[in-house]
């Protein structure tokens, strides 16, 4: 097995961009949906706050503790995606890429969004 430090440094993007978008990106909310409840508290200010929780027991109860989980889910992502690039590496390789740019841009968005709200 012999991954450059440039392939290493592009998976790792990919596996970042990848896991925020299963975890958290509104575009991926339907996939989600089956398997997280959505639970509202009002706090002591009268608004009201929404929270996503796991559904009880079962598979969908696993795969919403798996997908309301950064890290977990992150394991899974760079399990698959090293998995598929050893298999695939000429379509994966692609994929890597434009996951690898769009996580990138998502570093870069954050720290002008950072310096200019400062």
């Amino acid at each position: 097995m012999d991954i450059t430090w440039l392939k290493f440094l592009l998976m790792s993007l990919a596996i970042f961009r990848i896991t925020r978008l299963i975890v958290f990106d509104q575009i991926t909310a339907f996939i989600r949906a089956p398997f997280l409840m959505e639970y509202e508290e009002t706090n002591i200010l009268g608004q009201k706050e929404t929270y996503l929780l796991a559904r009880e027991g079962g598979l969908r109860g696993w795969i919403g503790k798996l997908i309301s989980c950064y890290w977990c889910t992150g394991i899974w992502v760079a399990l698959g995606t090293f998995i598929l690039y050893m298999y695939f590496p000429i379509i994966m390789d692609p994929i890597i890429l434009i996951f690898a740019l769009a996580g990138m841009a998502a570093f870069i968005e954050t720290i002008i969004q950072k310096l200019t709200l400062d």
